[in-house]
């Protein structure tokens, strides 16, 4: 009798474990974490020590701990000697950047890896990598123009001011005729090209919450390096690379 009973306590308890795992299976559990997403795509914000820039990168996992990356980077180059400025003699003057002569952007196309260092937990959390990467850097230099101040002689008693957009010359632009900056779009048909190389690495912490989404903070270091140095500033060398720090949002999408 006792046997038949433990048969009976047996077989309830195996059904009833059997019908909660199933509907758990059903309702609850995400099977999508334990699947490898080949894939992904994303783009981002950038804050660096010199500047600010957007980025675009698409990956590929070699396998669950190693993926390789492909990305395009647009980033603005200032340097730390730059002032703004006022002609305090006009109420309606621009503000402009006293000395510089070019605004410089580079644009970068690399290849790297990010190798995976901390595993994100099945219930969520943040998952971190190591990554590099390195390719070409195009250096785009634009001339800065300003509106210049100039005195027109009306009569021998009688002078005029007159506006005049000029590309700035250190030499004859001063505080004094400076009026204030041109339209940006000034100067783009003289648009300077420095071909180069960069370098980055960097740590990638993923936070997102779900296995096919990407929410990821980056922060590292880059190298720019050009064979032709760029003119960024008056009275100083012409820069034959740049070293920045830089801390960057990622959001995108990871698919097969």
């Amino acid at each position: 009798m006792w046997f038949i009973r433990i048969i009976s306590i047996v077989f309830i308890l195996h059904a009833s474990f059997t019908g909660h795992a199933q509907f758990y299976d059903e309702e609850f559990i995400d099977f999508s974490d334990s699947v490898l997403l080949i894939k992904e795509m994303s783009g981002g914000f950038m804050l660096h020590s010199a500047g600010w820039g957007i980025e675009f990168r698409k990956g590929k996992n070699v396998n669950a701990f190693k993926k390789r990356i492909l990305e395009f980077d647009l980033v603005e180059m200032k340097s730390p000697k730059e002032i703004r400025l006022i002609n305090p003699y006009f109420s309606n003057a621009k503000s402009y950047i006293y000395g510089k002569l070019n605004n410089v952007y580079l644009v970068r196309a690399g290849i790297g890896q990010h190798h995976l260092i901390a595993s994100k937990p099945y219930w969520g959390g943040v998952e971190l990598r190591v990554l590099y990467s390195g390719g070409v850097s195009l250096g785009l230099a634009k001339p800065v123009y300003l509106h210049i101040i100039n005195l027109v002689a009306i009569s021998n008693y009688y002078f005029e001011y007159e506006l005049a957009t000029e590309r700035y010359n250190p030499e004859t632009h001063f505080r004094d005729n400076i009026y204030g900056r041109a339209a940006f779009l000034k100067g783009f048909d003289q648009i300077s090209v420095h071909p180069g190389l960069f370098g980055k690495v960097g740590f990638n912490f993923e936070f997102g919450a779900y296995s096919t989404s990407i929410k990821a903070l980056e922060v590292g270091a880059t190298v720019d390096i050009f064979p032709k140095a760029i003119p960024l500033m008056a009275y100083n060398e012409p820069e034959y690379y740049f070293l920045s720090i830089y801390f960057s949002f990622n959001f995108g999408a990871k698919y097969n």
